[in-house]
């Protein structure tokens, strides 16, 4: 329990702090989408609407990452592996797969809802759950698991790695959700288009994680696989660099009142 609640709340937190930066890069991912610029939100929207899908995010991000690190923690205890970098990488793969395949609806929801201008397709959370289908619902959640495991493998892998040498929860964060996010971001990217498929009539269309390679390929050359990468290192330098702080930290005052 003590590891959920502080996965969970470091989630919430660094989330809550960052979520312009996570808006710009969605926008950035999918520029096709109407109004989607950081100065369209500003004029049309007003600047709360900096921070909108964010209360989806949050309800999203606490289990995501409560059950995350809690069973990264468990796996950790009874896998037979001695070396410890292997050790974190696979249990941190484990445990990434595991827990997005658990709320991946409400990481779709979220998607949606960022990505709209002035609840053009959804007046809350409730709406856009009630109006998808469960094909909708589920767009994509292949590819995030693959993707959103290996993100969690590798973050975790570095993390840990980088706590070794210099114990600085912020700068160990934030180098590790940079490397991690070179190493994986092309899963990001498609995950978002195949959660978009349905969604607007501007959205690519795609029949899966295979044909949405070919056609971005096809029309963006192979760097469009790597489009709003940028904008990603702006948002997740600083979110993961708070998130591994947050959680270092509840698990230190979790340890001080025992």
């Amino acid at each position: 329990m003590e590891d959920i609640l502080a996965g969970g709340f470091s989630a919430i937190f660094s989330r809550t702090v960052t979520a312009p930066l996570e808006l710009f890069k969605l926008q950035r991912q999918n520029s096709f989408m109407p109004y989607s610029t950081i100065h369209h939100v500003l004029k049309r929207e007003g600047p709360a609407y900096l921070w909108k899908g964010n209360g989806t995010n949050c309800i999203r991000a606490f289990p995501q990452f409560g059950l995350t690190f809690a069973i990264f923690q468990e796996t950790k205890k009874n896998l037979p592996i001695d070396h410890p970098a292997l050790l974190n990488f696979v249990a941190g793969n484990i445990a990434g797969a595991t827990a997005i395949a658990c709320i991946y609806p409400l990481e779709t929801a979220r998607s949606r809802l960022s990505l709209q201008s002035c609840h053009s397709h959804y007046s809350s959370l409730s709406d856009a759950l009630r109006k998808m289908s469960i094909k909708e619902m589920y767009g994509g959640a292949k590819m995030s698991m693959l993707g959103f495991g290996a993100y969690n493998a590798f973050a975790m892998m570095f993390y840990y790695n980088f706590m070794d040498s210099m114990q600085n929860k912020l700068i160990a964060g934030g180098l590790s959700g940079l490397l991690t996010t070179t190493c994986v971001y092309p899963t990001d990217l498609i995950r978002r288009r195949l959660q978009l498929q349905g969604f607007d009539p501007s959205v690519p269309k795609a029949s899966g994680i295979t044909d949405c390679v070919k056609k971005i390929i096809q029309k963006e050359s192979f760097k469009g696989l790597y489009r709003g990468l940028l904008a990603s290192y702006l948002k997740v330098i600083p979110t993961t660099a708070i998130q591994f702080w947050a959680l270092g930290t509840c698990k230190d005052i979790f340890s001080k009142e025992k």
